[in-house]
């Protein structure tokens, strides 16, 4: 490996810090405002070159506004340019040809499409930190700095998961509050069973909890359903599907969720309210 890649290699051998997300979602959100302190602060040749800059992208983003909006454009085209002759019966029709491959009708039926799928629970209560993590405070050089956090709520964690040294360790996950099933209620066919879960696709309070495998009411669990024998339309069996949480596992002592219709994780969006 080429000795400029030492962060790449760090990260394949150890991990992304779990936070890792939430701090490059923040950095992205603080652009626009770092680009505009500079616009507003550099002077002479070096606000020259950054506004020289500043247009050449602005150019290239209203080219790309535009080609979106004209991907969908019909043209119509004139019949002389057709080196075939055409019927009597068809001169007065105009010949439409659209600007891209994809047509009108085939976005129209994907809108529709989209438009049956949502959650159960399209709105949770927003959780603290401090109602989900508590202190830790044991040995010499946690008692100083209070560093390490035990999560208060259930989690799920894979068969082949391995606990890091404790003295690494900073989230403890107990082992009285993992969870590996949920009783999944299927409202097409009417039954509830439960299935082994798979993984943990979206907490809607934090993207850190979703990495950690925290279990609250509205979380999205991915559950194994090759049980009940569901099909495709290809004939394929079922192997895995979404399931959003509808109880308060931690009250309950046991997970239920309810199958819905998820298009994909990134229309899972989720209100949090109290």
């Amino acid at each position: 490996m080429p000795q400029n890649e030492y962060i790449e290699r760090w990260q394949k051998q150890s991990g992304k810090r779990y936070d890792y997300e939430e701090r490059k979602r923040k950095r992205l959100a603080r652009e626009g405002h770092k680009q505009s302190q500079d616009a507003q602060k550099f002077t002479g040749l070096r606000a020259k070159l950054y506004q020289k800059k500043r247009h050449a992208e602005k150019i290239q983003m209203k080219k790309r506004i535009r080609a979106h909006e004209q991907r969908n454009v019909k043209s119509s085209q004139s019949n002389e340019s057709l080196s075939t002759p055409i019927p009597q019966y068809l001169l007065d029709r105009s010949q439409t040809a659209q600007a891209k491959a994809l047509s009108s009708a085939i976005k129209n039926k994907r809108a529709e499409k989209a438009a049956k799928f949502s959650v159960p629970l399209p709105k949770v209560r927003g959780i603290a930190e401090e109602e989900m993590f508590k202190t830790v405070k044991t040995g010499k050089k946690t008692a100083k700095k209070s560093w390490k956090r035990m999560i208060t709520k259930p989690t799920f964690v894979g068969s082949d998961f391995t606990r890091r040294p404790v003295k690494y360790e900073r989230f403890i996950r107990p082992m009285g509050l993992r969870y590996k099933k949920a009783n999944v209620t299927h409202p097409e066919l009417g039954v509830t069973v439960q299935l082994p879960i798979i993984s943990v696709k979206k907490n809607p309070q934090n993207p850190m909890y979703t990495q950690l495998g925290v279990l609250t009411k509205g979380t999205i669990i991915e559950v194994n359903v090759s049980e009940l024998g569901l099909v495709t339309a290809g004939g394929k069996i079922v192997w895995g599907r979404w399931a959003q949480i509808t109880n308060n596992c931690e009250n309950d002592g046991c997970i239920n969720a309810c199958v819905g219709q998820f298009h994909s994780i990134f229309q899972v969006e989720l209100t949090l309210g109290m």
